[in-house]
């Protein structure tokens, strides 16, 4: 089901008019080699697992930071979505959005629906929160006296909700039930430690992981996003 957008005839009528189809911005050369972990990523799986056609806006890390990009996005990041006169940033909003203009990923129960989007909300503001730490100690810390001591300490507090989230799912294919948008967005969070080995000590997240990533929708997502980092590496054609 697409979003429809309605428009009111001459007559007072309330009439149909044609879907919109979305703008999505993403990175012109992604900065992940190509793995799928650029935010687009998680705006694309969620339009593909509705079957919501969408545009792709490429935009270079100069360009993110201009007027007219940081018009879509104040803090001039991506994604950003546009439909219509309607401008969001944040993919999680952006999710939540598709998400409830769409069957698909949210649950028609209200309590299931409600449990759905807590989910969304904990993958990230609970989960993803030391997954970033840990990046941002990696890369931008390592020449810091105190990295040694700090490292472990953010992977422990890493390990402590992965802990927590692999005893709440248990044996389940999924958080709540069937797939909803909540597991769109942990699994989108969970593969930012996949490289790091972290995931494997918990075999039922990691296989938990490897179920989103079996998705038709996933694989389609993956796939336009990876093709742009192809093109990204081929040297540029001379006039």
């Amino acid at each position: 089901m697409r979003i429809r957008h309605y428009e009111t005839s001459s007559k007072g009528e309330i009439i149909m008019s044609h879907p919109m189809t979305p703008i999505v911005t993403a990175f012109e050369r992604p900065p992940d080699g190509g793995k799928g972990l650029a935010r687009d990523m998680r705006v694309r799986w969620a339009l593909e697992e509705v079957g919501q056609p969408y545009e792709v806006r490429l935009v270079s890390f100069g360009a993110m930071k201009e007027p007219a990009h940081r018009a879509l996005h104040p803090f001039g990041q991506i994604p950003t979505y546009e439909e219509g006169d309607l401008v969001l940033f944040e993919s999680g909003a952006i999710v939540f959005h598709i998400a409830e203009g769409h069957a698909g990923l949210l649950p028609d129960d209200a309590n299931a629906r409600a449990r759905a989007i807590t989910w969304m909300f904990a993958a990230l503001n609970t989960i993803e929160a030391p997954i970033l730490d840990l990046q941002t100690t990696k890369f931008l810390e390592g020449d810091k006296t105190w990295f040694a001591q700090r490292l472990p300490m953010v992977e422990d507090r890493i390990r402590n909700r992965l802990r927590e989230l692999s005893g709440r799912l248990g044996g389940a294919d999924w958080l709540d039930g069937a797939f909803s948008a909540g597991d769109l967005m942990m699994v989108a969070v969970l593969l930012r430690l996949k490289a790091s080995g972290m995931l494997d000590e918990y075999r039922n997240l990691s296989a938990y992981v490897a179920r989103g990533e079996a998705r038709a929708a996933y694989k389609r997502a993956f796939d336009a996003q990876f093709a742009v980092f192809t093109a990204s590496q081929r040297p540029a054609e001379k006039n």
